[in-house]
């Protein structure tokens, strides 16, 4: 049974503790909501899931109950105690105490299958935590996350949306990307000034070939270095980058803005340079 809001408030109560807004603490109170995430996830018994945040439980309980095997974490150590007491009789949840923005990924995921991550994440950690976990860990194959809904839109956008920028290139390099759901903020303890929106990115697999051959350390250098003048013209933003020789061998127009390029054409800009 997942939490509802005055389980929450009672199990705030009950250790004395309060949202921690330096962690960006915002608890779903809402059953319909967790369950929503977790049939979303589309994770039963067999598969490995693991979830960042993990707070009081409310959403761990949820994917507890699809019968996945379930490693939650959670960074704040008075919360901790409380999230293994709401989960002690499960036993497919693991509790893992630590801060996902500094753990060693290969210590807490195992390589021998795929994970998926599922997470309520908190707003001031979502963008580099998922395009960390993007780059340096690839056994998350899939990532479900419920993250502010302008970010979440970042992640998904296509060339030419008005949101789409270099998180849009990484998440399109590593895989697909599409917001799949939204959560309005009255669905949390306490509740935010934003929207929220749910955005799936599955993994390229196998990752095609041209995208495979490439150094994507390099590749994500130039998008940055792109989208850090995005109302100029390419051919300003990346002076002494691209030349005008290689914008044509990439066949990628130096009138261009960062913004018209989908990954593809970020590719054979890098390739130009590199010949």
């Amino acid at each position: 049974m997942t939490h509802s809001r005055p389980h929450i408030h009672e199990l705030l109560a009950e250790h004395a503790l309060a949202p921690r807004r330096d962690l960006g603490q915002n608890f779903v109170a809402d059953p319909n909501t967790v369950r929503r995430i977790a049939d979303l996830a589309r994770v039963g018994p067999g598969d490995h899931v693991v979830e960042i945040g993990a707070g009081l439980g409310s959403l761990t309980l949820a994917l507890a109950d699809t019968g996945a095997a379930i490693t939650a974490l959670e960074v704040d150590r008075g919360v901790v105690p409380v999230l293994r007491d709401v989960v002690a009789d499960r036993d497919n949840v693991e509790v893992v105490e630590g801060d996902a923005m500094r753990l060693d990924w290969n210590t807490i995921l195992s390589t021998d299958h795929p994970w998926v991550l599922v997470a309520n994440l908190p707003y001031n950690v979502a963008t580099p935590l998922v395009c960390d976990l993007l780059d340096q860990v690839p056994q998350v194959q899939r990532i479900l996350v419920m993250m502010q809904r302008e970010v979440a839109e970042r992640f998904a956008a296509q060339p030419r949306d008005s949101a789409y920028g270099a998180v849009s290139v990484k998440a399109a390099y590593w895989g697909t990307a599409r917001v799949v759901g939204l959560v309005p903020a009255s669905v949390f303890v306490p509740k935010p000034n934003v929207e929220s929106a749910l955005v799936e990115i599955r993994r390229h697999d196998p990752m095609p070939a041209h995208l495979d051959a490439i150094d994507p350390a390099l590749l994500f250098t130039l998008v940055k270095t792109g989208f850090g003048q995005r109302r100029k013209m390419l051919r300003k933003s990346l002076s002494g980058v691209v030349s005008p020789d290689q914008f044509e061998t990439a066949d990628v127009l130096g009138t261009s803005r960062p913004e018209e390029l989908g990954v593809d054409d970020w590719v054979r800009l890098l390739e130009a340079t590199n010949v």
